[in-house]
């Protein structure tokens, strides 16, 4: 048995496994993903900065995510690129805790902001006479800081019921700390920490229900006016793709966790347990960046002048 204690437990990580043979192509490509992934996002972050005319609630939310996707890559990519040097993945129980804390307070803050960006379409194309009367900068600045905050405290209440644990094993089967591999070590009983998952999971459905009844308002204002309809497919489309493909990955993640084979191959596994880590930060800054009519713009507004600079130089 082992105390739940310090620094005494390491965690073996088990889902770098199958990359043995072939692991410096896999530190090439994941460190090109990783590199591309923190250049998009910080690209577009320093564009919506700088651009007065994107200091808009839209682009302020957008913004979010980007900030949201370099904070939740940074937990895990520097830390697998490192895994795939060393012959056996390790992990310390506080550097494990860590890791946990930043990616689920990462998904939370994800689905949460998504969630807030569905309202704010909802105001914008079912209440536009209203829309900068209910979305004041002091309304905006509310909902971004309720939406960190909400998610820190979701995932601190987890952590503090796993940590009360005793374990019993030191084996993750994922390449990265999460936080039902840690509850599953558990030789004591886990019924609180299965009910708060429980609660997780309808809290965000809940959320996910919210953003579906307004889409369907959104959906009917859209198609009595052309204008709207244009409004919609330039801002609505992107949070759509980007809120279906983490929404559903995380619930696939959530539900394999708990109910899926172990004896399946690691492979797939792994790049199941990883897509709401990996895809969402990687194909935001795309999505929105590319679709997006004035984010784009902005974008090559400011490499413009990137090279209007240079050239007088």
């Amino acid at each position: 048995m082992m105390e739940n204690y310090s620094g005494n437990i390491m965690f073996v990580l088990q889902g770098l496994n199958d990359t043995r043979t072939n692991k410096q192509i896999y530190f090439g490509f994941g460190l090109l993903i990783y590199l591309f992934t923190l250049f998009a996002n910080s690209t577009l972050v320093i564009t919506i900065a700088l651009d007065k005319m994107l200091h808009e609630p839209m682009y302020l939310f957008v913004c979010n995510l980007f900030v949201n996707g370099i904070y939740g890559v940074s937990a895990v990519y520097p830390k697998i690129l490192a895994d795939l040097i060393v012959d056996s993945p390790v992990i310390s129980y506080t550097g494990c805790i860590t890791q946990i804390f930043i990616i689920y307070s990462y998904a939370f803050c994800e689905f949460t902001c998504l969630t807030v960006m569905a309202y704010d379409r909802y105001v914008a194309i079912c209440k536009p006479l209203e829309y900068h009367t209910i979305m004041t900068n002091q309304m905006v600045g509310k909902l971004l800081i309720c939406t960190w905050t909400y998610a820190f405290i979701e995932t601190l209440v987890g952590i503090g019921l796993t940590i009360r644990l005793t374990l019993c094993g030191k084996n993750i089967e994922k390449p990265y700390c999460s936080n039902w591999e840690v509850v599953k070590l558990s030789c004591t009983d886990v019924t609180v920490n299965n009910l708060y998952g429980y609660y997780l999971i309808i809290s965000h459905f809940s959320q996910a229900m919210f953003v579906i009844v307004s889409y369907i308002q959104i959906i009917r204002a859209a198609l009595r006016s052309k204008t709207e309809r244009i409004k919609f497919m330039q801002t609505c489309l992107p949070h759509l793709i980007t809120l279906m493909n983490f929404a559903l990955s995380m619930l696939f993640d959530a539900l394999y966790s708990r109910y899926g084979k172990s004896n399946g191959p690691q492979a797939v596994r792994d790049i199941w347990s990883m897509e709401y880590l990996v895809v969402p930060p990687l194909l935001n800054p795309l999505i929105y960046g590319l679709k997006v009519t004035q984010i784009r713009h902005s974008f090559l507004k400011l490499c413009g002048y990137k090279l209007k600079a240079l050239r007088q130089r």
